[in-house]
């Protein structure tokens, strides 16, 4: 019997070791810009613009790969809701329409947020991964 209790827990642990562990994020750590590397399974273009910035007061902006946005959002916890409420109409090559239009439809889907692996992930409710984000570093002056 100690065998098999042994056993199992070896096995829990060693299972539970090989997790990738995720990390609710903080409003502090959501603050700032994000540059987007994965819109719905498909990685951005190389050197998209596509960034989404989270400021302190609730005000969400930035760049679905053609165009600027803006809006709001809320975060309680590991719940994130986007709310763009306007874009310019600038027009753009058809393959960074394609992801702007992708980019837009995967933000109003957003429902959750976690840290993972050094990356914002952007979840739908039942958490699926819609956004994979990297923050951005500030500019060295």
């Amino acid at each position: 019997m100690i065998k098999h209790i042994l056993g199992a827990t070896v096995i829990f642990l060693g299972l539970s070791a090989c997790q990738s562990h995720t990390q609710i994020v903080s409003n502090e750590q959501l603050i700032g810009t994000w540059h987007v590397e994965v819109v719905l399974d498909t990685p951005t273009i190389n050197n998209s613009p596509a960034t989404l910035v989270f400021a302190p007061n609730g005000e969400l902006t930035g760049n679905n790969s053609c165009n600027q946005f803006f809006g709001r959002y809320t975060q309680q916890g590991h719940l994130l809701q986007l709310a763009p409420s306007g874009s310019t109409m600038k027009a753009c090559i058809d393959s960074l329409i394609t992801q702007e239009a992708e980019l837009m439809q995967a933000i109003s889907l957003v429902q959750q947020v976690d840290f993972s692996k050094g990356k914002l992930n952007l979840l739908s409710l039942n958490g699926d991964t819609l956004l994979v984000l990297t923050k951005q570093s500030l500019p060295v002056s």
